[in-house]
């Protein structure tokens, strides 16, 4: 049957209709892209490369720069941005191109969050948002995205949690969140991505364990979970996953042990990182089985017992890392495993160090990698002597062996090391004599000898060391003067250490060259002569111990160039003459005198007001002074004014025989002049915060912590923030406390923290530097205290850290720098100041360990006769201290005494030694840390209360016993039965502990 003619021309209009309905959609499609593409434009806000030029209508705009479209139809399917630099934010547009399949914007400058809009894209398969600032929570509709293959968004500042919207619809092959600040967990529907094959979500503070349903991922190629403050145990089934490469997990809280059957059914692992965890048990010897290995770091935890592996089968083998667990076995050579270390060819970096590894280093040492660049076993127990052959492992760039048993003497063959940077060779008992190849080492930095049994003279070869800025030589048996290439060393900045030795001579003048030195520690030995002048010009130098040697003569004027010293020693030596007066100019925190042959007037200002910051004991001829030194009026005031006494006589006799005009100018001018010395004399003295530090400006300080900004904060508090910040002008790093003031108690505690630090200054507290008092930007008032920068930060934080927890030796070092402030601030400036506020976080570390009690904020300060118990009544209805380590007597408007600072320090003491908070949940129904060291006390099991770590083999149980004895008595009820400070010092300083022979 044929169609009629007007059948046929109906059927072509609505044919023609179709078309004409097709093209003007595609025309609408293709004009949505263009207006997306140029409104993606629109937020950026700066185009360094100028990579957006062609998005203008001279070009169609799949023309465009990183712009690519479809084959078939003008729509834009990928857009590539990466590495341009680009600022702005992500337009909400990006959701309009529906046939988007990739969106690449890594490596730029991007601000803001990512548009929800972007959900929209069905077609997504790759998302890569990397390297940028993004900020917000991840979008939660990515599970509308059924093609996805790709998803990176690490890099950023993303919040929040990761959405637990995965489901095993979803194709992705990677997946990568890390270096962001996510929280909340891992969610378990990540164990649905059944393709993964690259889960990275490192450096996220997520917390939380491993979700169970990661054993589902039998594709998964790289797991990296690092520093994700996971807990929980180390799941086994990450060790069934057979196609998994590469396990990385460091710097978290995982316990448990390793499975017998690690690396059994995993034959592509080359990287295994489990560092910094909580581990315990064995390591397996079925290590061995992954040939395949490039990297194996177990270091940080609490693995034992022998290295059981067949490092020959680990052929690839490039860093090993087992340092800082308890490896090793009484009677065992656990050295044998070195000989089949020799035959990794690849091997750049071992890591032995902090273990309890006993034996001899066998001479196969040197058949170890040509590569072989870092070698650390310090802190073991391994003895003999450094072999011969580590000459061979010219690849070297550092060597630690510190803290060992080694013995015999330093092998020359070490001078072949040229590519060597560091060498600690410390604290072991090496003899013999300084090698003179040393000389050949022109790269290295770092020369650590102390704690050996070392002799002869220094070889002038050192001279040749010209990268050199350490030299330790403490603690030796050196002898003869020091050579003159020393002092040529220009290089040396950090410090030089010829301590505790019998070195002789004088300081040649060449000592000036060292202009850049900041330590310089000569103490106990046997120079003797003149100080000489050079020395005027190590304008670098902090630390300055020239004690216990035959020196003589008076300090030389040109010395108060020397405006950076803190820290000088010249006790027990044969100085004379008077103390000079420019030391009070000098901004000294410890000054020791004492046993010399001073004489003279003390200077009064300065570090001499601060009478337990300066020791002058031993200079017989010593007069005058602040009252606090007690010592006795200088003697020549009295002939001095008998000498003034007989000149004003004569001229008195001399003026009579003159006319009476003359006689009545004298006598005019001398009350003229008797008037300006009194006035001069009777002129108020400002306080030494004022006198000794300049305001800064807001401004300066914005700048400093560019614009107070979230990355350069390092603490809050109830009344201030804290922030680190760079002086422009000076580069120096120091911490700037901004008070609250809209907090209720900010601006009063300002004015505590200000009034509290005018009156003192010790090594043991913190050390403001300057003030700020005035309006932000936004007209707002703005109060700051400048404080120096604590590089180590605060002691909870070391404490409680997952790793690099101080020893015993620096715990008890820090609870002595506090009973010393303490003992300052009760005692011995002036007022009595109560701190009221005693803990962890308020007591700050400095590079060396040395400990400082900051934060002054609830500070009181007494009259002498108020700092007895009871004596003052506080009428502040706020509760000084903080719950757990504030005395029972205090309360709104109860009293504050020094003992309630000595009841914080108890607490703060027995939590070192327990290693548990005042306000640990296992403290309930009244059992509080007080009552949990004193019964462990009385039953005789202090023992196993103290902090496992503090506990091996070596240490003085007696003494560890004495300690929290003192804790329990600081730390009673009642005020009237706890410690005086004075005491608490005493007993402190004659209680040793012994951590290792």
């Amino acid at each position: 049957m044929f169609l009629s003619l007007s059948s046929k021309l109906q059927v072509v209009m609505v044919a023609a209709a179709l078309v004409i309905h097709m093209i003007m959609i595609g025309a609408v499609s293709c004009s949505s892209d263009h207006l997306a593409l140029l409104e993606i434009k629109s937020k950026i806000t700066n185009d360094p490369q100028g990579a957006l030029t062609s998005w203008n209508d001279s070009l169609p705009f799949c023309q465009w720069r990183g712009v690519t479209c479809g084959r078939r139809h003008p729509r834009v399917t990928i857009l590539n941005l990466k590495d341009m630099g680009l600022i702005g934010s992500l337009s909400p547009y990006l959701g309009n191109m529906s046939f988007l399949r990739n969106i690449t914007i890594e490596n730029n400058q991007l601000h803001g969050s990512i548009p929800r809009e972007i959900g929209r894209l069905h077609r997504l398969q790759v998302l890569s948002l990397s390297n940028n600032s993004l900020t917000g929570e991840i979008p939660t509709n990515m599970s509308s995205w059924p093609k996805l293959s790709y998803l990176n968004l690490e890099f950023n500042k993303l919040s929040g949690k990761i959405p637990n919207t995965f489901t095993s619809k979803l194709m992705i092959i990677l997946l990568s969140f890390g270096k962001n600040d996510l929280t909340g967990g891992i969610p378990p529907s990540l164990g649905n991505l059944t393709s993964l094959e690259t889960l990275v979500l490192s450096f996220c503070p997520l917390g939380g364990s491993i979700p169970g349903s990661f054993n589902q991922l039998k594709n998964l190629r790289i797991i990296s979970l690092g520093e994700n403050d996971l807990v929980g145990v180390l799941p086994s089934f990450l060790f069934n996953l057979s196609m998994l490469q590469v396990l990385t997990l460091p710097e978290n809280k995982l316990q448990g042990s390793l499975p017998s059957n690690f690396c059994l059914s995993q034959p592509h692992l080359f990287g295994i990182e489990l560092g910094d965890n909580h581990l315990n048990g064995f390591l397996p010897p079925t290590v061995s089985n992954c040939s395949q290995l490039e990297v194996l770091d177990v270091a940080e935890n609490d693995l034992k017992g022998e290295i059981p592996i067949d490092f020959g089968r680990l052929q690839h083998l490039r860093s090993l890392f087992l340092g800082g667990n308890n490896f090793g076995s009484k009677d065992l050579d656990d050295t044998s495993f070195f000989h089949s270390l020799s035959n990794g060819s690849f091997l750049m970096y071992i890591d032995l160090s902090d273990n309890r590894l006993r034996g001899v280093l066998p001479n196969s040492l040197g058949n170890l990698s040509s590569k072989l660049s870092s070698l650390a076993m310090h802190s073991n127990y391994i003895s003999g002597s450094i072999p011969l052959s580590i000459g061979n492992l010219l690849g070297l760039t550092s060597v630690s062996l510190g803290l060992n048993n080694f013995t015999g003497m330093i092998p020359e063959s070490i001078g072949k090391l040229q590519n060597l940077q560091e060498l600690y060779l410390d604290t072991n008992h090496l003899s013999g004599i300084i090698p003179r190849s040393l000389g050949n080492l022109s790269l290295v930095t770092i020369v650590a000898f102390g704690g050996n049994n070392l002799e002869g003279t220094i070889p002038s070869t050192i001279g040749s060391c010209k990268s050199l800025i350490v030299l330790d030589l403490d603690e030796n048996k050196l002898s003869g003067s020091v050579p003159k290439e020393l002092f040529q060393l220009s290089s040396l900045s950090i410090g030089l250490d010829l301590s505790l030795n019998n070195l002789s001579g004088v300081l040649p003048q060449e000592i000036g060259n060292l202009k850049l030195l900041e330590s310089l520690d000569f103490s106990m030995n046997r120079f003797t002569g003149e100080l000489p002048s050079s020395l005027s010009s190590c304008i670098s130098l902090q630390n300055l111990n020239l004690s216990g040697n035959f020196f003589y003569g008076s300090m030389p004027g040109s010395y108060s160039s020397l405006k950076g010293l803190e820290y000088v020693d010249l006790s027990r030596n044969n100085f004379s003459g008077h103390i000079p007066a420019y030391m009070q100019q000098i901004q000294l925190t410890h000054l020791d005198l004492s046993y010399n042959n001073f004489e003279g007037e003390v200077p009064v200002k300065g570090v001499f007001v601060n009478t337990s910051a300066i020791s002058i004991i031993g200079n017989t001829r010593l007069c005058d002074g602040v009252p606090g030194l007690h010592l006795p009026k200088c003697a020549s005031t009295t002939s001095d004014s008998k000498r003034r006494t007989r000149k004003l006589y004569v001229r008195v006799v001399v003026a009579i025989s003159l006319s009476s005009t003359v006689a009545g100018l004298c006598l005019f001018s001398f009350v003229l002049f008797y008037c300006c010395i009194k006035k001069k004399r009777d002129k108020p003295s400002e306080s030494r915060l004022g006198e000794s530090f300049e305001k800064i400006s807001y401004g300066r300080l914005f700048k400093a912590t560019e614009g107070f900004s979230s990355e350069n904060l390092i603490g809050t508090g109830s009344f201030a923030s804290v922030y680190k910040g760079v002086l422009d002008e000076i580069g120096f790093t120091v911490a700037i406390k901004v008070l609250n003031l809209q907090h209720r108690g900010g601006l009063k505690s300002f004015m505590a923290e200000c009034e509290a630090l005018r009156h003192i200054r010790h090594l043991n507290l913190v050390k403001v530097i300057t003030s700020c008092s005035s309006v932000d930007y936004q007209g707002n008032d703005f109060k700051a205290l400048v404080y120096d920068f604590m590089s180590n930060g605060s002691l909870d934080r070391w404490l409680y850290s997952t790793h690099h927890k101080p020893n015993l030796v620096q715990r008890i070092s820090i609870i002595k720098d506090v009973a010393c402030a303490l003992d300052y601030l009760h005692c011995r400036c002036g007022n009595v100041i109560v701190h009221c506020d005693l803990k962890p976080s308020n007591i700050l570390l400095d590079a060396d360990m040395v400990a400082h009690v900051g934060d002054f904020g609830l500070a009181k300060i007494l009259s002498l006769e108020e700092g007895s118990i009871n004596a003052n009544m506080c009428s502040s209805s706020v509760i000084r201290g903080t719950i757990g380590y504030a005395p029972p007597e205090y309360g709104p408007g109860n009293e504050v005494s020094t003992s309630g600072d000595i009841y914080s320090y108890g607490i703060l003491l027995l939590e070192m030694l327990t290693g548990k908070k005042p306000v640990d949940p296992m403290f309930e129904g009244g059992l509080g840390l007080h009552f949990y060291a004193r019964r462990a006390l009385n039953d005789g099991f202090v023992l196993q209360i103290v902090d496992p770590m503090l506990l091996n083999e070596d240490v003085d149980e007696k003494s560890l016993i004495s300690l929290v004895k003192i804790g329990v008595q600081c730390s009673y009820e009642s005020p009237q039965d706890r410690m005086d400070i004075g005491i608490v010092v005493h007993e402190l300083f004659a209680t040793t502990v012994a951590t290792r022979s």
